[in-house]
């Protein structure tokens, strides 16, 4: 008589399932729904209350709103920012006792990683598509590059963001500690925030932030999510991509090398 073996639920399946329990975790807790919301609101409205200014000045482009120079880096910043709740949430579920739990079950480790990135990725797509709908009725925003436009620059975005969260999962799967998580993930957050185009363009920055900013990588990510909501000569986006693509590779290799350790090394 045939010995029947279950080798478990397919892939695809395990990362539909996992991706939904962190979903659900995070609509459980409405408070995190509503912060998560709020920052890049917040932070929409600052900066382009306090840097608007800018636009009477001979480096910004003539005829440019600063709405309309903010917001598509605005949107590849706050993809950047929520790639690092990634890692925080790989951390806190480490020390929850939940991924003690999936050890037990007859799933790849893989998995498990690629449902945080995902579930992360959903949850950042709906601040982004909310920052525009908020900056279209709030400030104005109108750009060149019509919806159409707009959206190629949430895409993009989405996919600088979910690049990086590949790093800060790696970093979450070696380090396994929330407080210096988030010291490591601000540490190299605010850098590439301020040394780049994002808010100013890179000629009304002093010479050697200027030289910063020309190498750093979210200034070609701005520079390119820019183009496609302006409607300028699209350039940077393929490099952008395939930058995208070398980071997450590279992350993702860490990450599982690090999150298949024992939980308590």
């Amino acid at each position: 008589m045939a010995t029947l073996t279950w080798h478990g639920s397919s892939y695809a399946t395990q990362v539909l399932v996992l991706t939904g329990r962190s979903l659900r975790a995070l609509l459980r807790t409405p408070a995190l729904v509503f912060f998560s919301i709020l920052q890049p609101l917040i932070m929409l409205t600052l900066f382009s209350q306090i840097f608007g200014s800018i636009t009477s000045t001979a480096n910004f482009p003539p005829g440019m709103s600063y709405i309309n120079f903010l917001l598509p880096a605005i949107l590849v910043n706050t993809a950047m920012q929520s790639s690092l709740a990634s890692g925080i949430g790989l951390v806190q579920d480490m020390s929850n006792g939940v991924l003690a739990r999936f050890r037990s079950l007859p799933i790849r480790p893989s998995t498990v990683l690629l449902a945080r990135n995902l579930s992360d990725a959903v949850r950042t797509g709906f601040q982004l598509v909310l920052m525009i709908a908020f900056g279209l009725l709030v400030f104005g925003f109108r750009p060149d590059g019509g919806m159409l436009g707009t959206l190629a620059a949430l895409g993009l975005a989405l996919i600088v963001g979910w690049a990086l969260s590949w790093v800060f999962i790696a970093i979450a799967a070696w380090v396994r500690k929330a407080e210096l998580m988030q010291t490591v993930g601000f540490l190299a957050m605010f850098p590439l925030m301020f040394a780049s185009s994002a808010f100013v363009p890179i000629t009304g920055l002093p010479g050697w932030l200027q030289a910063i900013a020309k190498v750093n990588p979210l200034t070609y990510a701005v520079d390119a999510a820019r183009s496609l909501a302006l409607a300028h000569p699209v350039t940077g986006v393929l490099g952008a991509l395939v930058t995208s693509g070398v980071i997450a590779a590279i992350g993702a290799f860490f990450a599982v090398r690090g999150f298949r350790r024992p939980l308590s090394v």
